[in-house]
């Protein structure tokens, strides 16, 4: 009997895959809703909500509050061109030779003189800012008024052409609008004194306005300029003693022994000012001190010097002024000397020195005075 034949190997069958999932439907639903387990929070990145997003009004952000509308002035002011004002305000100040103390000090120190004098003392602080300040505002006022009256001999004059309206940087109708806007500013000053100074005011703005024009008609605008420069003096002494008319009377004496040293002064140092611009002044036309004195401008500018010492030396005497004043009369004496030293040669730079140097002539007998009633 024949073995049969072993049958082959069996290969493993193929069995159909499984199914992906063999969770049934229901429980994969419930398996997705169950908790995950807690991960770091993510940062969330703050963004506006989309357009037609509506957002959650428990979590929407607090409205910023409404801006206040701008008030017409605000508005105004915004439009305004700073720039602008800054360039011409500059400009009106370069007009008022603010940048040029010197002719305020020569105004000032007469000023004071009278201020002391007419009140035997130290004058009452009001009255004193009164002019002080007035002071500054008349002497810039004169210079807008000057530079518009010689707007066209300024750009023929070595000195002077570099003046704003010479430049064409300041209009003529801009220098009459400061004029008048700083002649105002002053009168308002003097409203806070007595009827008599605001009376004597007006003479006082009348010379002001019309010295710049004296120098096409006559050779002496020098002294036109003592009397509108020293009207200050009668309108101090108003300021002082206008209240009691009694006493003001008393003091016109001293009034115009002041007032006519102070015409003295004035032609001295406007004199030394006029012989820097004294060869363009004969070319355009203008008329001087200078001009009219010739070749005999320095003997005559000591004649005055002498002459206005003379007069400060009896105002001393009106005024029972102590030992001490004379020692201001002697400094300014010195001043003059030296001032007639330098200018004999007649050099320009030496004048506008000479013509510097009076201011510490003005102030050297102020210091006189004020010491002479401390001390008294």
């Amino acid at each position: 009997m024949t073995d049969k034949p072993a049958p082959p190997p069996s290969r493993p069958s193929k069995s159909p895959p499984a199914p992906v999932s063999a969770v049934p439907r229901t429980a994969k639903t419930k398996a997705a809703g169950a908790p995950k387990p807690p991960s770091s929070p993510r940062p969330v990145r703050q963004t506006g909500p989309r357009k037609n997003q509506r957002t959650n009004p428990a979590v929407r952000r607090a409205p910023v509050a409404a801006i206040a509308p701008k008030s017409a002035l605000a508005r105004l002011l915004a439009r305004v061109d700073w720039m602008h004002v800054r360039d011409r305000l500059t400009q009106y100040a370069y007009l008022a030779r603010m940048h040029r103390p010197i002719g305020a000090a020569l105004l000032l120190w007469p000023t004071w003189w009278a201020l002391w004098l007419a009140a035997g003392d130290f004058p009452p602080w009001g009255t004193l800012c009164i002019f002080t300040l007035g002071v500054f505002l008349m002497r810039s006022a004169g210079c807008a008024i000057n530079d518009y009256a010689d707007r066209k001999l300024d750009v023929e004059v070595q000195r002077t052409r570099e003046r704003p309206i010479a430049t064409g940087k300041v209009t003529p109708r801009e220098a009459i609008a400061v004029f008048i806007a700083l002649t105002t500013l002053a009168f308002v000053l003097v409203l806070f004194t007595n009827k008599l100074t605001i009376e004597l005011s007006f003479v006082g703005a009348f010379l002001a306005a019309t010295y710049p024009f004296v120098k096409r008609y006559t050779y002496l605008p020098q002294v036109y300029l003592g009397c509108a420069f020293g009207w200050s003096i009668p309108m101090a002494f108003a300021a002082i003693k206008g209240g009691d008319h009694a006493a003001f009377v008393a003091a016109l004496p001293l009034c115009g022994l002041l007032f006519l040293g102070n015409v003295l002064f004035s032609t001295i140092y406007d004199t030394e000012y006029a012989m820097i611009d004294r060869d363009d002044d004969l070319r355009v036309g203008a008329k001087s001190t200078a001009i009219l004195f010739g070749d005999a401008d320095l003997a005559i500018l000591g004649v005055l010097m002498v002459t206005f010492l003379l007069a400060m030396l009896m105002v001393a005497q009106r005024g029972h002024l102590p030992w001490i004043y004379f020692s201001g009369v002697g400094i300014a004496a010195l001043l003059f000397v030296w001032q007639q030293w330098i200018m004999r040669g007649r050099d320009r730079d030496a004048c506008f020195a000479a013509f510097r140097n009076n201011a510490w002539v003005g102030l050297a007998l102020w210091v006189g005075i004020a010491m002479g009633y401390a001390l008294k």
